[in-house]
């Protein structure tokens, strides 16, 4: 497969507007419309400014919805979920026709196949406006992941659907949710499926000082020899978090894990940059020490993951879910850790 020319990518660093105090999913849906509209604003304008070679905008976690701050499963899922052929979604595909852009994102999302639950989904659509990846969150403290219905997910959707790596024009594209960049066995895996631009949506905390976050961000990048393009929020706002908790430092992030631009505070189209397949593409096959997919002995590992589990699969396969049940999961999840002397 021939390479891509250069193109630009953007983090596109905006406020989210929260949901949570809306009285009912109408004026959810109303607030989450005027969210759209103002964000398809911003890429139009930020491309225009930026040029015509801006091809892939990444957007933040929550910027359509904020996050559930105690809501019941059931209360959240009416409220904040996107249908899979949400209305929403059409118009963030019209978007990507008019601008020619792909577009990334992350939204809750609701499934037919899993009626009681949803799932926070990050998105790939392409310039023609065909949504070419669908990823679902594998790894949540207080809400439903595929995991937690492993094998009747994996019946329905196969591996493919735990870690799914779209063919684009813009290179081999895969999403990334949030605090899962701490994870580096997410990331390996989707390289190891032969993505070369990682997408993260994120809402976490800005800082000068490198986080732990940042820090997993150029590891990540690094160790996988992959482009990653990051983009946080400007502030969540309508909730009683102080709104400027999630800002900043929206970055992207070259093969050898070094950033090629980063945001300051604030709503900013100035995380942007340049992404070349074609050098990337030449640095994973050059033999070297820092060819570090090529130097990976994955039989060594096997044995230890294939060992004892520590987070159970399928702890929702038979149980209506709950937010308490997660924190009691985790509760025996440590207790079990200690008793193999783990921890």
């Amino acid at each position: 497969m021939n390479a891509p020319a250069p193109y630009l990518a953007l983090a596109l660093q905006m406020r989210c507007d929260a949901i949570n105090d809306c009285s009912d999913r109408t004026a959810a849906r109303e607030r989450m419309q005027a969210s759209w509209q103002r964000i398809a604003r911003q890429i139009a304008a930020s491309k225009a400014f930026v040029g015509p070679d801006l091809r892939l905008v990444v957007l933040p976690e929550y910027f359509l919805t904020s996050f559930p701050q105690g809501e019941p499963i059931a209360h959240w899922r009416e409220l904040a979920c996107l249908a899979m052929d949400d209305a929403l979604y059409e118009l963030m595909a019209e978007s990507c026709q008019r601008l020619k852009i792909h577009l990334a994102g992350n939204a809750y999302e609701t499934d037919p196949h899993f009626p009681e639950l949803y799932f926070q989904t990050s998105f790939i659509f392409d310039d023609s406006g065909q949504m070419v990846l669908r990823y679902r969150r594998l790894i949540s403290m207080f809400a439903p992941t595929p995991h937690d219905v492993l094998d009747a997910y994996l019946d329905r959707y196969g591996l493919d659907g735990l870690f799914p790596v779209a063919s684009t024009e813009l290179g081999r594209l895969a999403a990334i949710a949030s605090e899962e960049i701490l994870y580096p066995e997410i990331a390996r895996a989707l390289a190891l499926r032969g993505a070369e631009v990682l997408l993260h949506s994120t809402s976490e905390i800005g800082s000068p000082e490198l986080t732990p976050k940042h820090i997993a961000k150029r590891a990540r990048a690094q160790e996988n020899l992959c482009y990653l393009v990051s983009a946080n929020s400007a502030g969540i706002h309508g909730t009683a978090i102080p709104a400027e908790s999630t800002d900043g430092m929206s970055t992207l992030i070259d093969y050898k894990g070094r950033p090629l631009v980063e945001a300051g505070y604030g709503e900013s189209m100035t995380a942007n940059a340049c992404l070349d397949l074609a050098a990337l593409r030449h640095w994973r096959r050059r033999p070297g020490m820092g060819n570090l997919l090529a130097r990976q002995r994955l039989e060594l590992f096997a044995p230890i993951y294939a060992g004892p589990a520590v987070h159970p699969a399928n702890t929702l396969a038979s149980t209506a879910p709950d937010r308490a049940l997660f924190l009691s999961t985790q509760r025996a999840v440590i207790e079990s850790l200690a008793a193999r002397g783990v921890i």
